[in-house]
């Protein structure tokens, strides 16, 4: 592992630890003076999977298939028992997505490659668009922001911050104009100017209101009159510090929307970062990346085996 990689599992590790760190010591309690599974002990490792917020979806699947686990095999430390909760957590998220998303330096399937970012007020969607495309210059992508994001006050100055951070371009009309407009000009300015990336940030209020769907609906529609394909993916942000509250609104947002994949954000600021194994396994959806801090390169592709690693410790 070079010292790129080293510095990354450090940040996630650091990011991860207020779960992490609450989630082993409850572990280490119910584990000490254990020499088999029995259902006291299923009971406690339920309530601490639910208190992390993986959900009652999820926790019961790890529940029985630790169960499972524990009459083929004996269990005689909190090693072990920690050995079989990785290799039970890693093979649910491989089983709702791929194990490593594709890296920002990998080789695109179209050009320019369209992203639209989705996602309701407050999840981070506007930061992560700056996020993305600071990976995707640094990675040696040419990239463009579309600030579609034309209702809420401020939010092209927010932007335009970011995207100066970034050193990216930024394509946008102000508030209050058409934001399918925006994203045809960007579009076709990606295009005029051979650019490799497009990151559409768009509004984000209620993911319950119509309007909004339509208005998502309308912007992938411009888009394909430049490019058939567009949008080539649609990431959802998700705010991890809302817990069940972000499956309720992923749900809502895929039931109008093709959501590719998801991007879980804030992970640093709470205890239940057990949400990414709920949304995981729940949605079938893959988080593809997530935020472990406030820093323009503090989002991370998602990897589930470093993932499981920086929640539970190595495994041998």
């Amino acid at each position: 592992m070079g010292f790129f990689d080293k510095f990354k599992l450090s940040r996630l590790k650091e990011g991860l630890s207020k779960t992490s760190e609450t989630f082993r010591e409850k572990l280490s309690l119910i584990t000490q003076g254990k020499t088999e599974i029995d259902e006291e002990f299923l009971e406690e490792l339920e309530h601490i999977l639910v208190g992390a917020d993986v959900g009652v979806e999820t926790t019961l699947s790890i529940v029985d298939a630790i169960t499972e686990r524990a009459k083929r095999e004996s269990y005689r430390s909190a090693e072990e028992l920690n050995r079989m909760l990785m290799e039970e957590i890693q093979q649910m998220l491989l089983d709702s997505g791929e194990h490593y998303p594709i890296d920002f330096d990998a080789p695109l399937s179209a050009k320019p490659y369209v992203i639209l970012v989705v996602g309701v007020n407050g999840a981070g969607k506007t930061t992560s668009v700056a996020k993305l495309a600071y990976n995707y210059e640094k990675a040696g992508k040419k990239v463009i922001i579309a600030a579609a994001d034309t209702f809420r006050a401020a939010a092209y100055e927010q932007l335009k911050i970011w995207a100066d951070r970034a050193g990216v371009p930024l394509i946008g009309q102000g508030q209050g104009a058409d934001p399918a407009s925006v994203v045809y000009d960007a579009v076709s300015s990606a295009v005029s100017r051979n650019s490799d990336v497009v990151l559409v940030d768009t509004a984000g209020r209620l993911h319950n209101k119509s309007h909004l769907m339509e208005e998502l609906a309308k912007i992938m529609r411009v888009a394909k009159k430049k490019i058939p394909e567009a949008p080539h993916e649609v990431l959802l942000v998700l705010d991890g510090t809302t817990g069940q509250n972000a499956v309720s609104q992923a749900r809502e947002f895929t039931r109008f929307v093709n959501v590719t994949g998801l991007v879980l954000t804030k992970l640093d600021g709470t205890s239940k970062g057990g949400i990414v194994l709920s949304i995981s396994r729940e949605l079938n959806l893959p988080v593809k990346y997530i935020g472990v801090g406030e820093k323009i390169d503090d989002l991370q592709l998602f990897d589930r085996a470093r993932f499981v690693e920086a929640l539970l410790g190595r495994q041998e």
